[in-house]
């Protein structure tokens, strides 16, 4: 007797259904996958946006002139020595700067308006390049913050090592730090310049370690600019600190110091300074700047500039499309317009 095994094959007309749904790239269905979600989908009538433009000129307006009148408010003194401070031609500036001579340079500055303490010190440099990519990454993080990352100076050719051992802080940027030096005096009488608390205070308590101390630093065949207390911490090294800080721009301002003492409109500042650093190699400039602030910061038009140009732009259009919508109103959602009825038969 025999019999007929069954088929493990289905008829063509028999396909599992489970089995295609599994094998579909059909997504599961939501109402997020479907786009059914509510969701707000604003008309954009003329009356709301007249008032979006009418609410951001309100708006941006009175922040412009506000930041216009506190930049104005700002009272600035900047000289440039650098020029006046080292005599003729370019070579010749190069080695005077370059050489052993006497650096001291004595300048004056007459207070044009009543400067109110604090009255903040900046030496502003042009043409200096601190943002390029190589001297950016020549320092070593570590070494800075702690003291057992001495000898961590693989990022900082080439002021690394000198006479066969590390140098701390090591990096290009440690080694051009910059060593001019101010001081002020008003009728014989000196102005005392405070340089505590001019960094950051997150560098100083977490990129500056208070265990780390400089050791053979300038210590190498060229100088690049101001040398250390080796007696004193990193982290209490306030004008290094600043100077790590690496500008974006060629143009930048550091903070040298404060006078907390008010200086009157018509005042005579003489002021010595050395003229250490140079600039002249590679045509830079520095100047001195004292300047005041206020609740916005220091003199800069450019945001009270800004938000009053975009202020007036919206008021502009605001007018604008109102006149357009009381000369000539159109119905919301006239078919009239439409192309295929402004045009029938594609005419």
């Amino acid at each position: 007797m025999s019999s007929n095994p069954t088929s493990s094959s289905g008829t063509p007309g028999s396909a599992d259904p489970a089995a295609a749904r599994r094998n579909s790239k059909r997504p599961k269905y939501s109402r997020f996958t479907q786009q059914e979600l509510p969701a707000c989908k604003p008309i954009l009538t003329p009356r709301w946006v007249i008032s979006a433009f009418m609410v951001v000129s309100i708006i941006f307006i009175p922040i412009g002139v506000a930041s216009l009148f506190a930049s104005r408010d700002v009272v600035e003194i900047v000289d440039r020595y650098d020029d006046d401070c080292a005599p003729g031609s370019k070579s010749a500036k190069v080695n005077f700067i370059t050489g052993p001579g006497d650096k001291t340079c004595n300048r004056t500055l007459t207070v044009s308006k009543h400067m109110r303490a604090p009255i903040y010190i900046y030496y502003q440099l042009d043409n200096f390049y601190q943002n390029h990519r190589r001297y950016v990454k020549s320092r070593s993080d570590q070494q800075l913050r702690h003291n057992s990352s001495v000898n961590d100076v693989s990022a900082c050719r080439p002021e690394d090592t000198a006479n066969g051992r590390p140098i701390v802080p090591c990096g290009l940027i440690a080694w051009s730090l910059f060593n001019d030096t101010y001081s002020f005096a008003i009728s014989n009488r000196n102005l005392t310049v405070n340089k505590h608390g001019i960094a950051w205070k997150s560098d100083r308590d977490h990129k500056f370690g208070r265990d780390v101390f400089p050791s053979n630093f300038q210590s190498g065949g060229l100088i690049g600019g101001a040398s250390l207390n080796e007696s004193i911490p990193l982290s209490d090294q306030e004008d290094l600190i600043v100077w790590m800080r690496t500008a974006a721009l060629p143009t930048f301002r550091k903070l040298y110091g404060r006078i907390h003492e008010d200086l009157q409109a018509g005042d005579v500042i003489n002021v010595t300074l050395m003229n250490n650093y140079n600039t002249y190699n590679f045509n830079g400039q520095k100047k001195l700047v004292l300047s005041t602030t206020s609740w916005l910061g220091g003199k800069n038009d450019f945001l009270g500039i800004a938000y009053l140009t975009v202020g007036g732009l919206c008021f502009f259009l605001a007018m604008l499309f109102t006149l357009i919508y009381l000369v000539k109103p159109r119905r919301l959602g006239d078919p009239s317009y439409l192309s295929w009825n402004r045009n029938p038969g594609g005419r």
